[in-house]
């Protein structure tokens, strides 16, 4: 032991020991009962890592520690998602670059150093070498990243990391879109697919996000057989889109119009007026103009009636030609002229302009009508999205609603309401799961298209490779039977240029992590896993995706548990992200509070419950580990019991058996994912231990009672073992003191090891009290004499002639077991009983 104990250091020093030990190396079991195995999340590699990564990933750690310490081997690794959009734009930024696809590959071309400077014009690069930089600057940032996760006690098992788009990644997400290919649960189709005009890729479902933005409502004529029809739209801008008109079929006022055709103001194309059950009488005139496409309504209506499609919108987000002698209209020239204005424009701009000639036209009813309304956004976006017609692959998911549901009721969840959120994203699909991006740093897509002899591409006949040559590039490998050469050629070949969304490779983390294709022995006995630990935001998006692929694939749930965090959120009760700007990066903090003081304040946090950032609870815990250290050693001093020692004194009987309970409570707690309560139950014994027991029996542990020296090293070594999952690094020290080995690798305490203390022949049990009440004398006892002792401004070692204990005569009994202890302990003369019927206390300071 230390001549004087600190906490400071302790993470560096265990955080080696740990590592020099291999203690956390996962040993495969023989059978899949004897393993736990959990999918961690693979946090994003763009940038840092932030409070919200430590406040959730020591909630897994918390019980990977109490499952290995249960007699389970835990399969726990650490997984890097370092392709996507966010590490692209973080590759960037950081050097001054972006990505020209058209350029020629340069095998000499250098990293450059980061950018310091703001305002350079980027560096343009071709994809190969835009690919390698990702490649680099997510190699850095995860060795900072691991750093930072062994400071903070993670016990992953650091030889089992895995990325999701390395070589093995890139197999995996392969061979699995090959064999939905084959199975006709992935397909490609042309569509209308939402799209970021920024970002230059289309977005799925999962991934916009509602954001309330002001908006106008404008009131345009229409006409019907030379009769006005008013349309109210937020977007006049897409007036050349228009196709139709739509009405609810009980709508008495547009009943008379449906089957005829309308004119549309400005353009005078001929659209017809339809009915559809979407349409809401109440919204607007309660006739809607479609346009393809406005909204996924628009995209709704178009579908089901067979409209027409005038996509005006490019993937750049501006207005497009239009060949208006392909339309109906009055005037083709007429329209063309007003049209050749709008064309190249931004859609805001668009706006603005059409706006201004339909008040030329005098066909703008009224002035614009301002409101605040819900506009979709890619959830990384600044604009607006878009829907575009594009090609795009997708899985099928549509078809398959029952059975996910099914899937998430064979899902334990913690808490049990998050399932609520996976039904009602399942029931609310309205679209198959887009899973293609038009970006480069991601997973490409397997395949070739031959290309007819006007060098346009057959997508009906994809050139497949066989599973054996996977991974490839399509953009930098030619498939089987070609050469180079015939790269882009009439006759040849043209590589997919997509790249997997980046759910469609996380989707696979447990078969990346558990060795799906490359180890057998392994995955048997860790999949389906154990538990899947993960925020509430992305159910929608990890959670739900994950469980699509395992279902097709393995017709199985992917893990038995879903246990699902809170967020961090901000003094101003804003959840904590990169993109709000309002991130605290934790290495500071494990400076200052240390890492179990860190971890004390995230293991505070519920499951599923929002957090708020408290670093005044870390210093809480940091005195919570400071305290253990200095009870241990105190504990300690007082030697060893004899080999055949019992707890045989009623006080130390009454511990040990209050222990049992909390032994208990925190194993219920534990075994529900309620690491929470648990520690508070731990955390309750351990101040009770330190601050009355330990004071009240010390004097007997000086004397050399077996009993008490047995009782107080049985107890704190108990204690010890409760907290070791919450605050790993101080217990390991402490344990060290006096063990050989980890205490993360010792059995997990056992309450009827210490329950049998609870005798009947105890004082209290004598007396008819139970071993907390018993316990619970014995503290008001003490606490009594010491606030007197305060109040008169004495120190706690001053004399005290009597204390008058006025209490029922049980209580007199049970008290008399351990006087001794009392009187020892709030150094007191002699203590006087009177009946009554509640306990009272009176300090009698001088006789």
């Amino acid at each position: 032991m230390p001549e004087k104990p600190s906490v400071n250091g302790l993470d560096d020093k265990w955080a080696q020991n740990w590592a020099d030990t291999g203690v956390y190396r996962f040993v495969p079991a023989a059978v899949r009962e004897q393993v736990y195995s959990i999918d961690t999340p693979p946090p994003t590699v763009s940038g840092s890592l932030h409070v919200g990564h430590v406040f959730s990933y020591t909630h897994t750690d918390i019980v990977a520690r109490y499952r290995r310490m249960r007699g389970k081997q835990v399969f726990y690794p650490m997984g890097w998602d370092d392709n996507g959009l966010p590490t692209e734009r973080r590759v960037q930024n950081y050097y001054g670059v972006r990505c020209e696809p058209t350029l020629p590959y340069d095998p000499e071309f250098t990293a450059p150093e980061q950018v310091t400077k703001k305002g350079q014009p980027p560096v343009a690069l071709s994809r190969r070498n835009f690919v390698e930089l990702c490649e680099k600057l997510t190699g850095e940032d995860e060795r900072v990243f691991e750093h930072l996760w062994r400071r903070l006690g993670l016990s992953v098992d650091w030889s089992m990391t895995y990325t999701t788009i390395g070589a093995k990644a890139q197999r995996v997400s392969q061979t699995a879109f090959l064999r939905l290919l084959a199975r006709g649960e992935a397909y490609q189709s042309e569509a209308p697919t939402m799209w970021d005009v920024d970002f230059r890729t289309a977005v799925s479902n999962a991934e916009m996000v509602d954001k309330d933005q002001p908006a106008a409502y404008h009131r345009l004529r229409f006409t019907v057989e030379g009769a006005p029809v008013h349309i109210e739209t937020t977007r006049p801008e897409l007036l050349p889109a228009c196709v139709a008109l739509v009405a609810h079929p009980d709508d008495e006022r547009y009943q008379p119009l449906f089957g005829k055709e309308a004119l549309t103001p400005l353009f005078g194309v001929r659209v017809p007026v339809l009915a559809h059950p979407a349409a809401q009488a109440d919204k607007g005139s309660g006739i809607a103009m479609v346009c393809t496409f406005g909204d996924q309504t628009d995209v709704i209506w178009w579908r089901e009636l067979g409209l027409a499609t005038r996509t005006i919108i490019g993937r750049d987000g501006r207005l497009q030609e239009l060949d208006f002698a392909e339309i109906p209209c009055q005037d083709p020239q007429a329209a063309a002229e007003v049209y050749a204005g709008l064309v190249g424009r931004g859609a805001a701009q668009a706006r603005k302009a059409i706006v201004e000639l339909l008040e030329q036209a005098g066909v703008l009813e009224g002035t614009p009508r301002a409101i605040t309304h819900p506009v979709k956004f890619y959830e990384k976006g600044d604009r607006p999205l878009e829907i575009v017609s594009s090609r795009q692959w997708f899985v099928r998911t549509l078809a398959g609603k029952e059975d996910l549901l099914a899937r998430g009721a064979q899902i334990t969840w913690q808490p049990p309401h998050m399932k609520s959120r996976f039904d009602d994203w399942v029931r609310n699909l309205n679209a198959d799961w887009l899973i293609s991006r038009q970006r480069y740093f991601g997973v490409p897509f397997p395949l070739w298209y031959p290309l007819d002899a006007a060098g346009e591409p057959d997508y009906a006949h994809p050139i497949l490779p066989d599973e054996s040559e996977l991974p490839v590039d399509p953009q930098s490998a030619a498939p089987a039977g070609y050469t180079e050469a015939q790269r882009g050629v009439p006759g040849g070949f043209g590589g997919e240029p997509d790249v997997m969304d980046t759910w469609a490779t996380s989707s696979l983390t447990p078969q990346l992590a558990c060795g799906w294709l490359t180890d057998p022995d392994l995955y048997a006995v860790t999949y389906p896993m154990d538990l899947r630990p993960q925020a509430h935001d992305i159910i929608r998006t990890w959670l739900f995706s994950t469980v699509v692929r395992s279902h097709l694939e393995e017709d199985a749930t992917p893990w038995r548990h879903a246990a699902i965090s809170g967020w961090i959120l901000d003094p101003d009760r804003k959840k904590m992200s990169k993109s709000q700007g309002n991130v605290i990066t934790p290495e500071h903090l494990i400076d200052e509070h240390g890492a179990d003081g860190v971890r004390y304040w995230a293991a505070l946090g519920r499951p599923g419950t929002d957090t708020a950032f408290e670093p005044q609870q870390m210093k809480v815990g940091r005195r919570l580990a400071t305290k253990m250290l200095n009870a241990a050693k105190f504990v300690y001093s007082f030697g060893e019991p004899s080999a055949d020692a019992q707890a045989t004194d009623p006080l130390d009987r009454a511990l040990l058996a209050v222990f049992a309970d909390t032994v208990a409570e925190a194993t219920a707690a534990l075994e529900g994912y309620e690491y929470t309560t648990a520690l508070v139950a731990a955390e309750r014994f351990f101040w009770m231990f330190c601050d009355d027991y330990v004071e009240l029996v010390k004097d007997r542990a000086y004397a050399g009672s077996d009993s008490a020296r047995l009782t107080l090293r049985r107890a704190l070594n108990g204690v010890v073992q409760l907290l070791a999952p919450f605050i790993p690094f101080t217990t390991e020290e402490v344990w060290s003191w006096t063990h050989e080995g980890s205490v993360h690798v010792t059995a997990w305490p056992e309450a009827s090891a210490y329950a049998a203390a609870d005798a009947a022949d105890s004082a209290g049990a004598a007396a008819g009290l139970g071993s907390s009440r018993l316990l619970g004398l014995a503290s008001a006892l003490i606490g009594a004499v010491r606030r007197a002792k305060t109040a008169e401004k004495l120190s706690m070692r001053a004399d005290i002639a009597t204390v008058v204990v006025t209490c029922p005569p049980e209580q007199a009994e049970a008290i008399r077991g351990f006087e001794q202890d009392v009187r020892a302990a709030g150094h007191i003369g002699r203590i006087v009983y009177e009946v009554g019927d509640t306990l009272d206390v009176k300090v009698v300071l001088e006789d």
